[in-house]
């Protein structure tokens, strides 16, 4: 049986970045039977509340990647404005591809089939550093980002990222 075009992308994608590592992250097959089902794990960006955080989070790829974008699931627990409170994270680049129904985001800012696995982590380490508020996936963490940043929000990082520390390698 031979692979599809997207499993021999995948594999690709997964054999680049185990011989040229990016700084930020780690990623590797969750089961080494599924190459559409990844682990990755996300060092919290320097200079940032979520510095210090080993965050865990899963990437599935739809089996018509690249025409289609992963979803992309913290499993460790984050308080962010980018992701839900079930884990999901929401960003452009990770929306199906086209026009935005709701007129946010320019077809160019969302999903292109020139996006790997390494564009898509440096956006979302990106985010981490720098959320965006005006389109918040957890409302609550986008209405204290904006109100009480070094407060409450900044204290819920820190507990996130304590807590990350202590089962990032469960």
């Amino acid at each position: 049986m031979t692979e599809t075009q997207s499993a021999l992308l995948l594999r690709r994608q997964l054999a680049e970045l185990n011989k040229n590592p990016v700084e930020g992250f780690s990623a590797g097959l969750i089961d080494d039977t599924d190459l559409y089902q990844w682990e990755v794990l996300i060092i919290g960006p320097p200079d940032t509340l979520y510095e210090g955080g080993v965050f865990k989070a899963h990437l599935t790829f739809p089996k018509d990647y690249p025409l289609r974008p992963p979803k992309m699931k913290f499993v460790t627990e984050i308080w962010h404005p980018n992701v839900d409170k079930s884990g999901d994270v929401c960003i452009s680049i990770l929306h199906e591809p086209g026009e935005d129904k709701y007129g946010y985001e320019k077809p160019e800012e969302r999903w292109l089939p020139i996006h790997t696995v390494e564009t898509i982590m440096i956006s979302v380490i990106s985010m981490l550093a720098d959320p965006n508020g005006d389109s918040p996936a957890n409302v609550d963490a986008a209405k204290e980002w904006r109100e009480d940043r070094h407060g409450e929000f900044k204290r819920k990082v820190a507990r996130c990222v304590r807590k990350s520390q202590e089962t990032a390698f469960d």
